[in-house]
């Protein structure tokens, strides 16, 4: 079946998609209403069995300093540089709004932790995505923070869940550069890949 996909916004918005680096971003961020689209937005990802293995915690305001307190703990406790230990600090003031995502995947017979992280990723995409489409700039980061136990706690994170990343959202600064992307030719293929006789 031919579609015609031409003059389509949102798959004009999806070829443009680009993130907008996190200093690169400053106030204001969503207010409550737009939060709450957006995030409604981020859990309609793929979840099998509908376990909704993922929470989204909103850090706004004095939460960014005192997390960013934490990850700057957690650093010099294990004795890195002065000037890590500050940027750790202020990770999290970078943008007015963060979302951190926190993967939350359940035992089951069926369906493996793996598929439940993978659509915690999926939220971590479709947030970003939603609050671009919003007319916010976003990004999806990691780094230290997100494999730090201190965080994952305060986040309300138990011991067998993931922070799958954290959704920096604001107004941009500047317009994003675009970025090379890898030839099609390079990443698919459309039909079984040869193999080679045994």
């Amino acid at each position: 079946m031919q579609v015609n996909i031409q003059d389509n916004p949102v798959i004009d918005f999806l070829q443009n998609r680009r993130s907008v680096l996190a200093r690169n971003m400053r106030t204001p961020g969503p207010d409550r209403d737009t939060l709450e689209i957006i995030l409604s937005i981020g859990a309609r990802v793929p979840d099998h069995g509908k376990l909704t293995p993922w929470r989204f915690v909103v850090i706004e305001g004095d939460d960014c300093a005192k997390l960013g307190d934490i990850a700057a703990m957690g650093l010099a406790e294990r004795g890195e540089e002065p000037d890590m230990i500050a940027a750790a600090r202020a990770q999290f003031l970078r943008a007015p709004c963060v979302v951190a995502v926190l993967a939350c995947p359940r035992v089951h017979p069926k369906i493996p932790r793996s598929e439940q992280i993978y659509s915690a990723g999926a939220a971590c995409m479709l947030l970003t995505a939603a609050a671009q489409a919003a007319g916010f700039a976003a990004q999806w980061l990691t780094g230290s923070a997100a494999y730090d136990t201190a965080i994952r706690a305060r986040l309300g994170g138990g011991p067998d869940d993931e922070i799958a990343g954290f959704i920096y959202i604001g107004t941009r600064t500047e317009e994003p550069a675009e970025r090379t992307r890898p030839p099609l030719d390079d990443i698919a293929v459309f039909a079984l890949p040869e193999t080679s006789a045994e």
